[in-house]
């Protein structure tokens, strides 16, 4: 979806949602009418997202949604770009919005303090506040608070053992009297914080909003952030003011890539990066190189290069199979019909 200016909407929401599987078909429908693209989340608590589209689009979306009493009180942060980060429409159900794995948790009610990005700055330099990034490492590579803690998880379900290990005599966590811990939009401070609560910490804060509503709220001259905030759409990483920053996506590895990973022998256009070139087998290589091949022809069309979507291969298929129906059933009324139509001794006769 190619327009001059492009409306991109990141929401969350941590609610139970018992019947989260029969919200993912009319949620799709609602989107695919309003032209709508992205990624949302379903899950027993909650939805989880970010999606783009004109804002006549986004905004009937986020109405569909609020109409449900349940998400009545949805927050979302928009940004804009000159086009859709997004190449097609995911609406998905899943255990988890954000998977840690723990199922003895509940954000709704057990989350720690919201601070908001104007006081954050006072709290994350008190001696006694440890200050913790809860994203993947490839994440706190490219930026974070100075003086943040990096746990080095590759992903969030690694971070429970990452608390275990540093609560002990030594760790990060030990002693302190307070945590404040920050991500990208919010949602996975949320979680962590609950999972910090339910192993005893008591004074645990996280930032509202966010990276991103720090970023875009707080004067660059003022900001205690160092670097890019990545983020998980086309625009791959912002800056100060939510402005696109300097980095590409691998498509090896889908890893946040500089002008110094791009000028390394091992990377390969659409393929691979020093960060993923050993790891990849030579089927994968080949698979990855001629979707590049696809791409660039496309380029030089003037088209994206966006493929089918699974989801929209699914509405069609649902939509073959409903016209079939529809006409099976015409053509055995059309038959009844006829039978009932011909003389008696005709229809004996048969």
């Amino acid at each position: 979806m190619l327009m001059d200016t492009c409306l991109i909407a990141a929401l969350y929401h941590f609610v139970s949602l018992p019947d989260y599987q029969a919200m993912r078909e009319p949620l799709y429908d609602v989107c695919q009418r309003n032209g709508v693209t992205g990624t949302l989340l379903l899950a027993h608590e909650g939805i989880n997202g970010t999606i783009a589209g004109s804002d006549e689009g986004i905004h009937a979306v986020l109405a569909y949604l609020r109409a449900d009493p349940r998400l009545a009180a949805l927050e979302h942060k928009e940004s804009r770009a000159n086009n859709s980060p997004f190449y097609r429409l995911k609406v998905r159900c899943r255990r988890e919005i954000v998977t840690m794995g723990v199922d003895s948790i509940d954000p709704s009610t057990m989350a720690g303090t919201y601070v908001t990005p104007a006081d954050w700055n006072d709290l994350i330099t008190d001696p006694d506040v440890v200050v913790v990034d809860v994203r993947n490492d490839y994440e706190v590579d490219i930026g974070t608070f100075d003086s943040a803690v990096n746990p080095h998880t590759a992903t969030f379900s690694e971070f429970p053992d990452w608390v275990e290990r540093e609560s002990k005599p030594g760790g990060a966590l030990h002693g302190k009297q307070g945590v404040a811990m920050f991500c990208t939009g919010g949602i996975r401070c949320e979680k962590s914080t609950a999972y910090m609560r339910s192993q005893g910490f008591d004074n645990v804060y996280h930032l509202q909003g966010g990276i991103l509503k720090y970023l875009e709220t707080v004067p660059a001259e003022q900001s205690r952030w160092q670097g890019d905030c990545f983020v998980f759409d086309e625009r791959v990483a912002v800056g100060h003011g939510l402005e696109r920053g300097d980095y590409h996506f691998c498509r090896g590895c889908r890893r946040p890539i500089n002008s110094d990973a791009m000028a390394s022998s091992l990377y390969e256009e659409g393929v691979s990066c020093p960060h993923c070139h050993a790891g990849l087998t030579d089927e994968r290589r080949e698979r990855l190189r001629e979707r590049q091949r696809q791409v660039v022809l496309a380029r030089q069309r003037n088209e994206r290069h966006i493929g089918e979507s699974v989801e929209h291969k699914r509405a069609q298929a649902r939509a073959r199979a409903a016209a079939a129906q529809e006409a099976r059933r015409m053509l055995a009324l059309q038959q009844s019909h006829m039978h009932k139509a011909k003389p008696a001794s005709d229809r004996s006769a048969g």
